[in-house]
């Protein structure tokens, strides 16, 4: 009996060495399938959010840019660039300017510098109209898309718009001025970059368009991947705190740090679309978005836009520090008006209360 027992006693722990044994060489297996699973989850939460994101934007985008296309093949941009010519005038700018402005605002920079470098070599600009020039269409570039995406997060189309406009006008007075009596970069202008005017045909341009919507997608789905690993390594709380001060003076709270901040580096295009999911998410008040947009429409895309602007001929002290101030002096005046207006007043003329329904 005693045997027995001690056989017994001897299966088992070869039972349990053997088992354990399976065990520990399944164990990096298993956590290998873990780790695979977890990513893959990952990577489609990111592609199903990017994807919604992206489809807001491009219910947005293709639209507003057919009619957009339609306007510059009747040949309405260079109307309303001639209509332009008194107000370029005012600020220093011959009337011939106008419709490069009118081409910022109503396609992209793109196509302005373009026209630019057509018109520039007959006009002989200066150093300081080129930068009024390029700081104006820093201001307000590519309305009817951006404003869109602006109304589509909250913002009411009525505020934004004459925004942008009014403000990139007064801003080139100011510099203008500013250049005029100072006597700087009165030097004539050399532009860097020349490109003479190319008309693209129906399916060059569809080609065109569906790659840059690709690119938005790619761009899109990249930066909420960066925004997924700040989070997690708490760096969007450490840039928050940071900017908790200067956020708070903007009108702002610390939720609408991040967004922002992506929409003055990447532009309106990219930080707007994430804008729009967090206004229908709620994590965002009606408040937070408005002054968020107010920031980004004066001050974004401050790289690429930059950059594209000293290409032509325009100068860091307008197209960069001359615009920065000016937001921050716009900032400053709407967050005090913001304070002696009444809730129901701001609801209805500057911002709706739910962006989920347009």
């Amino acid at each position: 009996m005693g045997d027995d027992k001690i056989e017994l006693f001897l299966r088992a722990i070869t039972e349990f060495y053997t088992t354990t044994s399976t065990l520990d060489t399944q164990r990096p297996f298993l956590m290998k399938n873990t780790l695979i699973r977890h990513i893959v989850r990952a990577l489609v939460a990111v592609f199903q959010q990017s994807s919604r994101t992206s489809l807001e934007l491009f219910k947005i985008i293709i639209p507003v840019s057919i009619l957009t296309r339609l306007l510059n093949e009747s040949g309405m941009i260079y109307h309303i660039g001639g209509w332009l010519g008194p107000v370029m005038e005012l600020v220093g700018l011959p009337g011939s300017m106008g419709v490069v402005w009118a081409t910022a605002m109503l396609t992209n920079l793109y196509a302005a510098m373009v026209v630019f470098s057509s018109l520039a070599p007959e006009a002989h600009l200066t150093v300081a109209q080129v930068t009024v020039l390029a700081t104006m269409m820093l201001v307000a570039h590519a309305l009817p898309i951006e404003l869109r995406i602006a109304q589509k997060s909250g913002p009411r189309f009525r505020v934004m718009a004459p925004l942008r406009l009014v403000g990139a006008f007064f801003l080139g007075w100011i510099l203008c001025q500013v250049y005029q009596n100072t006597g700087l970069l009165q030097s004539a202008n050399v532009s860097l970059w020349s490109q003479s005017v190319t008309h693209l045909g129906w399916g060059e341009w569809a080609l065109g368009e569906i790659r840059t919507l690709f690119t938005i997608f790619l761009i899109i789905t990249a930066l909420i991947v960066i925004m997924k690993v700040m989070n997690r390594l708490k760096i969007t709380a450490a840039l928050t705190w940071i900017l908790g001060p200067v956020l708070r003076l903007m009108g702002m709270s610390k939720n609408a740090a991040p967004l922002t901040i992506i929409g003055m580096t990447m532009g309106i295009s990219y930080g707007g679309g994430l804008i729009i999911q967090e206004a229908k998410s709620g994590r965002l008040t009606p408040r937070d978005i408005f002054m968020s947009f107010t920031v980004l429409g004066l001050f974004h895309s401050i790289i690429e836009d930059t950059l594209l602007m000293i290409v032509i001929g325009g100068h860091v002290s307008g197209i960069l520090w001359g615009r920065m101030l000016f937001m921050l002096l716009v900032v400053f005046i709407v967050v005090r008006l913001f304070n002696f207006i009444p809730q129901d007043m701001l609801k209805r003329y500057f911002y709706r209360q739910s962006a989920s329904s347009s």
